[in-house]
């Protein structure tokens, strides 16, 4: 049984209303078996092209209305699989939302800043996007139980949530070893913007060695012998592509908040398994605390996306090394949360804190109180 992704009504409720619908994310996610379950919705006739194809994108290599025209015929919908591979992909869009107003444009990218700079400007205002990224907590209660996810855990912080990982569960291991080591990064040694691979290695692993901790992009130069605009560029490219995202330091009434380091989590947490290649068991790690923080966080980024919350994300921390995991700020609300997986922790937010944020809302989760933070 396929598991229903549970952005369809939103995308759904997006599709012809005069503008293209583009949904991104990292390679893997199930965006095609997405836009297939969006299509068995709205059966209209539909015209697909894989931007894999060298005849494909030979043939729309310089689009213009009078072969679009052809190209499109009868059809109502045209779907456009791996659209960043083909060469003006923008203006292809734009012609067809502009002239062609009763066919609607799906179009499917696996590479942000690749498809976004090709397509931003060319349909500036004639766009909706959305993200998929692996399957979240509430997509796999519902496809199966409560109580079914809730025993998966221990598989969840192992080997994630990428679709295959999912639906062939014995062959975990090699899926995420492959994903680590073949796909993730597949589109960034095409377009040639990582000149050093093994370099680029070195800086994922070390990011995967320290989830939970604050990265200091200099030292981390050091460590891996490389110059920090090199760092920099390569961490920016790593989030581009959705394998990593970053949390700044909150700061705001607290003279001796830290305001500049960040800290940087993987949206998926077998891929930080993969990379530093330890499938050991929970009760056999020392890093289980960071790792369910990652996992907490990377769902709660899912969780967010999946209801079009628009929220600015934040770790909280002083110079005296009093820290909270998690700050969430949405319009005016401020939202406060530390994971607790030992539950025998310390239980009590910073007074220093709570005395500046009166009113922020505090959260202590454990792996027993996940779900309402991760769940309509």
């Amino acid at each position: 049984m396929m598991i229903i992704r549970k952005q369809l009504d939103y995308a759904l409720a997006r599709l012809f209303k005069g503008k293209a619908f583009i949904v991104f994310g990292p390679r893997q996610t199930g965006k095609t078996t997405f836009v297939e379950q969006l299509l068995a919705k709205v059966n209209k006739k539909t015209l697909y092209l894989n931007g894999d194809d060298a005849d494909v994108r030979e043939n729309l290599a310089k689009p213009n209305a009078i072969q679009i025209a052809q190209l499109l015929g009868d059809y109502e919908v045209l779907f456009i699989d791996e659209a960043q591979r083909i060469a003006d992909v923008g203006l292809l869009i734009k012609i067809i939302v502009d002239r062609f107003k009763q066919v609607q444009v799906i179009a499917t990218g696996s590479s942000a800043f690749e498809l976004s700079g090709k397509i931003n400007e060319p349909l500036t205002g004639r766009k909706y996007e959305m993200m998929l990224l692996p399957f979240s907590y509430g997509e796999l209660v519902n496809h199966t139980d409560f109580l079914t996810e809730e025993r998966s855990l221990e598989q969840r912080l192992l080997y994630g949530s990428y679709p295959e990982v999912i639906s062939d569960a014995i062959n975990a291991e090699e899926h995420l070893k492959l994903l680590a080591d073949s796909y993730l990064y597949k589109d960034l040694f095409a377009l040639e913007e990582v000149k050093k691979p093994l370099l680029f290695e070195k800086i994922v692993k070390a990011l995967a060695l320290q989830i939970g901790s604050e990265v200091n992009f200099s030292e981390l130069a050091q460590l891996v012998k490389a110059d920090q605009k090199t760092v920099d560029k390569y961490i920016s490219l790593l989030e581009k592509s959705f394998v990593v995202f970053t949390l700044s330091a909150f700061s705001g009434n607290v003279r001796n908040e830290i305001k500049k380091n960040k800290k940087i989590y993987f949206y998926d947490t077998g891929i930080v398994n993969a990379i530093t290649r330890n499938f050991n068991a929970l009760t056999n790690r020392n890093d289980v605390g960071a790792l369910f923080e990652n996992y907490m966080i990377a769902e709660r980024m899912k969780y967010l996306h999946q209801n079009q919350i628009e929220a600015n994300v934040f770790f909280w921390r002083t110079t005296q090394q009093q820290e909270i995991d998690y700050i969430e700020k949405t319009n005016n609300k401020l939202l406060a949360v530390e994971f607790k997986w030992n539950e025998k922790g310390k239980n009590k937010f910073p007074v220093t804190f709570t005395q500046a944020y009166p009113d922020a809302e505090t959260l202590l989760i454990s792996k027993a109180e996940k779900a309402s933070f991760l769940n309509d």
